[in-house]
């Protein structure tokens, strides 16, 4: 049976008491933090540098993962592995050279993914796949926190299943979601073939606290993965 990791996004955190954020992640039993990086650019929002994250590469065991939405990520990603990343995520919409970011990321020591906003079809990365190790499904359009999940995307995640079980890749190429992953849309996400789940909202706004909500998260997630 696959393995359900939890890869809380820091959006929502406190940003003056990130390091103290982070470790209470770690402290409720997340498996990864996910580091929503923005340009201003690709999207409207900007959020963190690699400054910022290498500041907080002392708070945690974890490993790190960056989600570059950015329209740059060739020339930032040597930066965002030296902060402490150990996985780059680009979007294939960003990137003029998929094939060849994807390599040099590699060639830096990180792993590299992929992400696909909503309206990107997963023939987008039907010939990289021997290059990553998690294709990342957008279940909102990219750029702010606390969005509604996309359930039309469920579809969509089959589809990329079924592409990497055909491509002989199932046990090395993970899928992961990203927005509004919550108690009532994990199940749905799970059981159309994601493993890797990103939360922001759902875990940080838990009346019953981080711990509670990680747990809740991954017991239903774990549930869906039997059915």
């Amino acid at each position: 049976m696959p393995r359900i990791e939890i890869a809380p996004s820091v959006l929502p955190a406190d940003f003056a008491r990130l390091g103290e954020e982070i470790a209470a992640l770690e402290a409720a039993g997340v498996d990864r933090i996910h580091w929503d990086v923005m340009d201003g650019q690709f999207v409207p929002n900007l959020t963190f540098g690699p400054a910022v994250i290498a500041s907080a590469r002392a708070h945690t065991t974890l490993p790190f993962e960056a989600h570059l939405m950015v329209l740059t990520a060739d020339n930032m990603a040597a930066d965002y592995v030296k902060a402490g990343c150990q996985r780059l995520t680009v979007h294939a919409e960003a990137c003029t050279h998929l094939h060849r970011t994807l390599g040099l990321i590699n060639s830096l020591g990180a792993t590299a993914a992929v992400a696909l906003n909503p309206a990107t079809p997963v023939s987008a990365v039907a010939h990289v796949l021997d290059l990553v190790d998690m294709i990342l499904i957008m279940t909102v359009n990219p750029g702010f926190g606390g969005q509604s999940y996309i359930a039309t995307m469920e579809p969509k995640i089959r589809e990329l299943k079924t592409m990497i079980d055909a491509q002989g890749l199932t046990d090395r190429v993970a899928i992961e979601v990203d927005g509004g992953i919550g108690p009532k849309t994990v199940a749905a996400a799970v059981g159309a073939g994601a493993t890797v789940l990103v939360a922001g909202s759902a875990l940080f706004r838990d009346p019953e606290g981080l711990a509670h909500a990680v747990t809740d998260l991954r017991t239903r997630a774990e549930a869906a993965l039997t059915c």
